[in-house]
């Protein structure tokens, strides 16, 4: 299974990277995590052969900006877009006319389902959890071919993320602040703060996300991060947009 981190950015595009989309290949299915605008560039790396699950973790416009550049693809066996429950009629909105090409019209099938807190078969199992933010916002924790990817922003601190991420092969929650940083009135996470949910939830692997645009001006300063905290939390990821990893 690899996973390759389409959109690393938080709030918006910078030279650093696009903002949040992440992309799943699996055996049978392409899964993408979030819709910011590096959700573009997935058709260099996926066949279009397959299914492909798109999950949303919630409506900020970084998230979904990039869902108008879905008529760029020819998904041959169509896409499923999943929702915390009232998304159906926010893509409806957003992804339709005058905006973009709504959903209906594009040249595969696409479809919106929206689920309820808990866990789903869709075939494989998925569990999603409302997260800790000022919108309504959910966390996700996918279990397919042996693997348990988990996918935490935007978030501060919360037990939810703590669950998802259980034994996780690889837990990716967001880096928007800097090491020490508290943003308590728009909860969001640092680095210290990652690492901890991690080590509670016992995930063998953590990566880092949605470094905040104007905190994280540079890759260099991922780096740093990922240099300063890899010895308390082996396997660091500060990801970059187009890194891959293997799971």
């Amino acid at each position: 299974m690899k996973v390759t981190f389409l959109g690393t950015t938080g709030w918006f595009d910078t030279d650093s990277g696009n903002t949040v989309s992440v992309l799943v290949q699996a055996k049978d299915y392409d899964i993408i995590f979030d819709a910011g605008t590096g959700i573009a560039k997935a058709d260099r790396y996926i066949s279009q052969e397959k299914p492909v699950y798109l999950f949303l973790s919630h409506f900020h416009i970084d998230h979904i900006v990039g869902l108008h550049t879905l008529v760029k693809f020819r998904l041959q066996q169509g896409l499923k877009i999943f929702t915390m429950p009232g998304g159906s009629a926010l893509l409806r909105t957003f992804v339709g006319e005058p905006f973009t090409v709504p959903l209906a019209q594009l040249p595969y099938p696409a479809h919106a389902i929206e689920l309820e807190e808990g866990i789903h078969k869709l075939p494989f199992t998925t569990e999603c959890r409302p997260l800790v933010h000022p919108a309504p916002c959910y966390g996700y924790r996918v279990e397919i071919d042996g693997k348990v990817i988990a996918f935490c922003t935007d978030t501060g601190v919360c037990d939810n993320a703590v669950h998802l991420g259980r034994d996780a092969d690889l837990l990716i929650t967001e880096c928007a602040l800097r090491p020490g940083e508290e943003s308590p009135g728009w909860p969001h996470l640092n680095p210290q703060d990652a690492i901890g949910i991690a080590k509670r939830a016992k995930a063998k692997r953590l990566a880092l996300v949605h470094f905040g645009a104007e905190v994280y001006k540079s890759l260099d300063e991922r780096k740093a991060v990922e240099e300063e905290f890899e010895k308390i939390c082996p396997g660091l990821i500060a990801a970059t947009d187009g890194q891959s990893v293997e799971i």
